[in-house]
């Protein structure tokens, strides 16, 4: 149980990280940009909070 709760925890952040990686590498300004990693951010500690077991 703690180890597949682990495994999901690893791979969100991952995710996470590679999702981010991506957003920088989109031709848009700086606003919009900050605005989307923001949300991914966001959607994320949710996420995260989720394999907590927080909701």
């Amino acid at each position: 149980m703690a180890s597949s709760m682990l495994i999901g925890i690893l791979i969100t952040f991952l995710v996470i990280i590679l999702v981010l990686y991506l957003v920088q590498r989109l031709p848009l300004d700086a606003r919009m940009r900050q605005i989307v990693q923001i949300i991914v951010i966001i959607i994320g500690i949710i996420s995260l909070l989720k394999y907590l077991a927080v909701f």
